[in-house]
C-alpha cells in the first residue's frame, strides 16, 4: 500500500466525485494502516537522510508514486508499529532489529482509499543493503532531508483525467505528494538532533 494518495485532501480539490465514481458517504470507518519513516546519518558529517520507495509502474493503485514502506494492518499484527516494521521488511528487506524507534507522527487520512495511516519514525544504520519486493517496489530512494525540505513547492497533478494542484516536495526527478508529503511536513516540524549522542530525535 502506498502512503501517497490523491487528491491530497477533500477541501478545495475541485473534484467531481461522481465523475470519478467515488462514494464519499457511508464509507464507514477508515482502514488502519502504518508506514515506517526510516532515517539514517551518512558520512563523517552525519548528514540526515530519509528512505522512501518508488512503486512499480504496472501496479493497479498508485503506480510509480513515491511513498514510505508500509501497508494495512493484518490480524497477525499486535500493534500498528508491528505493521510498519513488517511491511518495511517485506518491501525493502529492512530487518526490524535494525530500527531504533524515535516516535510516532500524527495519523494522516486519505480521501479516495479511506485509509488512516500511522507513521512511525525510526533511525537505521547507513549502508543497508536493500532487498526490494519484486511485486511492489521499483526503487529505494535515499534522499538528503535538507534537499527534500528545500524542494517544497506546489505542482500540477493529473489522475484519471482530473487535474488539480497540490503541495509537494520535488528533489530532482522525484515528486513527492499526497499523504507522503503531509507525513514529511509533520516530520520536519518535529525532527531535531538528539542531545549528546549525535543521533536524531523527535520533539513531543
Amino acid at each position: 500500500m502506498s502512503a501517497s494518495t490523491w487528491p491530497p485532501d477533500r477541501a478545495g480539490s475541485g473534484l467531481d466525485t461522481a465523475r470519478l465514481g467515488l462514494d464519499t458517504a457511508g464509507s464507514g470507518l477508515p482502514t488502519q494502516a502504518a508506514v515506517l519513516v526510516p532515517l539514517f546519518l551518512a558520512g563523517a558529517q552525519r548528514v540526515p537522510h530519509v528512505v522512501l520507495t518508488r512503486r512499480r509502474a504496472e501496479l493497479r493503485r498508485h503506480a510509480g508514486e513515491i511513498s514510505f514502506p508500509g501497508g494495512r494492518s493484518d490480524d497477525g499484527d499486535a500493534r500498528l508499529l508491528d505493521t510498519a516494521l513488517r511491511e518495511a521488511e517485506e518491501e525493502i528487506g529492512l530487518a526490524r532489529e535494525r530500527v531504533r524507534l524515535l516516535g510516532e507522527l500524527p495519523a494522516t487520512s486519505t480521501f479516495v482509499t479511506n485509509y488512516e495511516i500511522h507513521p512511525f519514525v525510526g533511525e537505521i544504520p547507513a549502508g543497508v543493503a536493500w532487498r526490494l519486493s519484486a511485486r511492489e517496489v521499483d526503487a529505494v530512494l535515499e534522499l538528503e532531508l535538507a534537499q527534500v525540505r528545500a524542494g517544497r513547492t506546489r505542482v500540477p497533478i493529473e489522475r484519471r483525467g482530473v487535474s488539480f494542484e497540490t503541495d509537494a516536495y520535488v528533489v530532482g526527478e522525484h515528486v513527492i505528494w499526497g499523504a507522503t508529503a503531509r507525513i514529511l511536513e509533520h516530520l520536519f516540524e518535529r525532527l531535531q538532533p538528539a542531545a549528546g549522542d549525535g543521533g536524531l530525535a523527535l520533539s513531543i
